[in-house]
């Protein structure tokens, strides 16, 4: 019987979409074998972020959770114990770069919990940093630095297709079909307009004369708002200004559902956010818009499709009809069904 890995990565929705390629890459170096993911878990929730987007994908079997910030020793041995009574001897490290001296303080702690191989860690400033691109200063994306950190694994094809797959089931295909059922056999754009970071927020003061604009110069194009129940009033709001067929579909599918929902769109415009990567994740065209929460471009959708307005003063420096003209363009370039592409 082949030993059981564990993979340790925390974070939220979005963290998890930018690592696929890196647990699709584990996956297949270890077949039959018991995939644990160390994660986190929010406070008095019963399953973990990553379980939203990995569970029921086929890259792992069930999570553990990592007491994140904790302090309590007691705790910390508590984990050791439970590492060690898995039997496991190899850990992957997928979780977001946070300084060497933390990287240092993981591994040791992984050592003591009885792993020989501990593979992806970045133990060195290089594989900490992700790596400046091009003359203006960009940075290389986040799930290019996770995959040169995973070179023992050998070159990992971000650019493929099927590195990115969520392996989405019969029955999460239905129900998302079921909710958007309104806009079946027509052509329609998705949105996001919520996500977890205020600053991030680009406001209803821009959303509606955009989607206003973009309704008026098609009046036939369906619209489906995609995200988490606090984002619902959002959704109905935008019913004052959009001219086709709208589904509210906030609140109302789960994170593999919403994935299945924007497959068939012909464009995502949203906040960087969960859901813009996981639109570019199922291969749609992307227009993600950044502020100055993070540097470009390390956490923008990933393909050449894709789309980042970045303004470094604050989103909400990014002009309504500088949206609306990028929006128009990859409308015109698209056909009415598009394929999805990375």
């Amino acid at each position: 019987m082949k030993k059981p890995i564990v993979i340790y990565r925390l974070g939220s929705l979005g963290d998890t979409i930018v690592a696929l390629p890196c647990f699709h890459a584990i996956t297949k170096a270890h077949p039959g074998a018991e995939r644990i993911v160390l994660t986190n878990f929010p406070v008095s929730a019963k399953a973990a972020p990553l379980e939203g987007i990995l569970g029921g994908s086929g890259l792992m079997d069930r999570a553990m959770a990592y007491p994140v910030g904790t302090r309590s020793l007691k705790a910390l041995w508590a984990l050791r114990g439970e590492l060690r009574a898995l039997g496991a001897d190899t850990l992957y490290y997928l979780t977001p770069a946070r300084g060497l001296a933390a990287a240092w303080r993981d591994w040791l702690f992984f050592k003591l919990c009885g792993f020989r191989h501990i593979v992806g860690a970045p133990l060195t400033a290089e594989l900490q940093a992700n790596r400046v691109v091009n003359a203006e200063g960009d940075l290389e994306q986040e799930c290019l630095r996770l995959a040169r950190c995973l070179h023992a694994l050998g070159p990992i094809p971000v650019h493929d297709r099927g590195h990115w797959s969520l392996g989405l089931s019969a029955a999460e295909r239905a129900r998302a079909a079921a909710c958007t059922v309104a806009l079946q056999g027509q052509r329609f754009m998705a949105i996001n307009m919520g996500g977890k970071v205020a600053i991030n927020d680009w406001g209803m003061d821009h959303w509606l004369p955009l989607l206003r604009q973009l309704s008026e110069a098609h009046p036939t194009l369906g619209l489906l708002v995609v995200g988490g129940p606090e984002d619902h009033p959002r959704g109905e709001e935008v019913a004052q200004v959009w001219q086709g067929t709208l589904v509210n579909a906030c609140g109302a599918l789960k994170p593999r559902e919403s994935a299945a929902a924007v497959e068939g769109a012909a464009l995502f415009i949203g906040h960087d956010s969960g859901p813009m990567h996981l639109a570019a994740a199922m291969g749609v065209h992307c227009i993600g818009l950044f502020g100055n929460n993070n540097p470009p471009a390390k956490w923008h959708p990933y393909g050449r499709a894709n789309i980042a307005l970045h303004d470094m003063r604050g989103v909400r420096h990014i002009a309504v009809t500088q949206v609306a003209q990028v929006a128009q363009a990859k409308l015109a370039q698209l056909p009415a069904m598009t394929v999805p592409s990375v």
